[in-house]
C-alpha cells in the first residue's frame, strides 16, 4: 500500500512539475507582434483598430526592461495583439516613415541621440523614453505617456483607451486605482 501511495505521489508531483515547466515556457514565448507604422496604417484601412506605439531607443535601459518584463508578459502581449495594431518605433532611427500622407525623416541622422521627426511630432517634443502613444481608429493621436510601466500598471491604461473610457472621464489615475485586471 505504501508503494502504491509513493507511486501516486511521485506521479502527481511529476505531472505538476511538467505543467509548471510548460506554463513557464509558454509565458516566456509571449510577445507582442510589432508592426511598422506603415503596416499599422495599412491594416487600419482594412479593419479599423486603435494603434499603440512604443517609442524606444537603443541606449535606453528602461526601454529594454519594459520590453523584457511588460511587453513579454502573456496578459499584456495578448491584450495588445488582440485589441491594437502595435508599433515599435526607434525614436532615433534613420529610415524615413510615412504616416497619414506625410513623410517623416531624421534630419540629424548620424548625430548623437538624433530624434526622428515622427517621434518629435507624436511626442510633441517631449523626448523621454520609453514613451507610448495611442491613436484612435481614424489615426488621430489620443495621448502620449512617458516612463516605464510594469505589466500591472500598463494593463489598466490599455483598457482605458481601448474601451474608450477616456471619452467619458479623463481621470486615468482613478480608473487605474479601481481597475481589476488579469495581470498576476
Amino acid at each position: 500500500m505504501n508503494n502504491k501511495r509513493s507511486f501516486i505521489g511521485i506521479t502527481l508531483f511529476a505531472l505538476l512539475l511538467t505543467i509548471g515547466v510548460y506554463q513557464s515556457a509558454e509565458a516566456q514565448d509571449a510577445k507582442v507582434n510589432w508592426l511598422t507604422i506603415e503596416e499599422a496604417e495599412a491594416l487600419n484601412k482594412k479593419e479599423p483598430r486603435k494603434i499603440f506605439v512604443d517609442f524606444y531607443t537603443d541606449w535606453c535601459g528602461w526601454c529594454k526592461r519594459m520590453e523584457a518584463t511588460t511587453f513579454s508578459h502573456p496578459v499584456i502581449a495578448d491584450y495588445i495583439n488582440k485589441n491594437y495594431y502595435p508599433v515599435k518605433f526607434n525614436a532615433e532611427q534613420t529610415d524615413p516613415v510615412k504616416f497619414r500622407g506625410t513623410e517623416y525623416t531624421n534630419d540629424n541622422a548620424g548625430q548623437r541621440r538624433a530624434a526622428h521627426n515622427f517621434a518629435i511630432a507624436v511626442l510633441q517634443g517631449r523626448m523621454g523614453y520609453p514613451s507610448v502613444a495611442f491613436f484612435d481608429e481614424d489615426l488621430n493621436l489620443i495621448t502620449t505617456l512617458s516612463g516605464f510601466r510594469p505589466p500591472e500598471k500598463l494593463e489598466p491604461i490599455l483598457v482605458f483607451f481601448k474601451d474608450d473610457v477616456y471619452k467619458e472621464t479623463s481621470d486615468l489615475d482613478a480608473f487605474s486605482a479601481s481597475f481589476k485586471g488579469n495581470v498576476e
